[in-house]
């Protein structure tokens, strides 16, 4: 029998390796939507990820007769664990052959790290935050992925239940939501009632209002208030939300964000609906991730001429004291005539927790599609 070995990434080599291995793992899959390489190497490199200011992490390869197999990232997040009064070492970036052996010898790196960093159970797939992509495919194999999540083989989760020990710690839901001839009347009646009863206003922001104005920054803090109680989330900081917004804002379509402010709290932002043009097919043109030679023109039409059929429902957040007046309607009536002027025919809801009925609950109009389901596991050390 072939042994496996563990490696750590040490090197810029190493974690080159690292970060093409799912390249090569999912080359010419139909439903893999590989990241960019540099928006990976960028997260992975403590000198750019603003998260390394409260979590630590070590990566590791997995090499059988010489060959990669594998690849695994053990992150323990100090601010959530202490918020949730736990020790948790993540597992996130988990890839392998079909062999429970490799995924065996990446568990146990993970948790030989968390444990030489005194943590007492493991969890994943996670990334440093909730702003990376999270939860283990396990229903949808066969729907194409999206930027802001993870596709994997359906041996994953069947690996991952032979083990032992692993027990299903969150469920995820994701929706596809066709979008409909006409904004329906129920979100075009509430949007007008609640609008007028509560003093509220759909804005629609310019990149001076990103920039000069601050949204961009006043959208991140709002999901520090809305997204508070979800499963492993902490709390942006500062510099965290500097980063997003230099590296996201930018290149988004504002077109298809929207935002809600009561106006009789002075303008106060208190909800948000952020989408942009699906990046699916384009990503899959990006050779090995790369923008190019021609990569960047996949990319560019997508996002500025929107060559693509879909949107991804990337961030939608309410404060919970306006969710309650169904201030949610305010922002899908405004969506739907925009997406419907672009040609936009369905959306991706992205991931959200299978208890989350208030999330849910505004899609029901829109007769959603459910079509992928994944997990994040735990296992307690013993």
């Amino acid at each position: 029998m072939s042994l496996i070995s563990i490696k750590e990434v040490e090197t810029s080599k190493d974690l080159k390796a690292f970060i093409e291995f799912h390249y090569d793992l999912y080359k010419g899959n139909p439903y893999d939507v590989p990241n960019l390489y540099s928006d990976e190497r960028n997260t992975l490199s403590k000198d750019k990820n603003a998260a390394f200011d409260f979590c630590e992490a070590a990566y590791y390869l997995a090499y059988k007769d010489d060959r990669l197999v594998g690849r695994v990232a053990a992150i323990i997040n100090h601010r959530t664990n202490e918020k949730w009064k736990q020790k948790a070492v993540r597992f996130g970036w988990i890839d392998f052959i079909e062999d429970i052996e490799v995924l065996r010898a990446l568990l146990e790196a993970v948790e030989r790290y968390g444990r030489s960093k005194g943590m007492t159970e493991i969890v994943g797939p996670l990334g440093f935050t909730d702003m990376d992509p999270e939860g283990m495919l396990v229903w949808g194999f066969d729907q194409l992925g999206t930027m802001p999540t993870i596709y994997n083989y359906p041996y994953y989760p069947k690996l991952i239940g032979q083990i032992g020990g692993f027990e299903v710690d969150n469920r995820y839901v994701e929706y596809k939501l066709l979008v409909p001839d006409a904004v329906p009347e129920k979100y075009t009646k509430i949007a007008d009632m609640i609008g007028s009863r509560y003093h509220l206003r759909v804005k629609k922001l310019t990149r001076s209002d990103v920039t000069k104005g601050g949204y961009g920054h006043k959208l991140f803090a709002l999901i520090n208030d809305t997204y508070q109680d979800l499963y492993g989330f902490s709390q942006l900081t500062e510099r965290q939300i500097d980063q997003y917004v230099k590296m996201y804002m930018p290149a988004v379509d504002l077109n298809f964000v929207t935002v809600i402010e009561d106006t009789s709290a002075g303008n106060k932002l208190v909800g948000m609906g952020v989408s942009i043009p699906s990046l699916s097919r384009a990503l899959q043109k990006c050779r090995r991730g790369r923008l190019l030679p021609f990569g960047w023109w996949h990319v560019l039409r997508a996002i500025k001429f929107h060559k693509t059929e879909g949107v991804d429902l990337l961030l939608m957040g309410v404060m919970p004291e306006y969710r309650k007046k169904g201030a949610n309607a305010l922002i899908i009536a405004d969506l739907i005539p925009r997406y419907q002027a672009c040609g936009i025919k369905w959306g991706e809801s992205q991931v959200e927790m299978e208890t989350n009925e208030g999330i849910q609950s505004q899609w029901e109009v829109l007769d959603p599609i459910l079509h992928k389901r994944r997990n994040c596991y735990k296992k307690v050390f013993k």
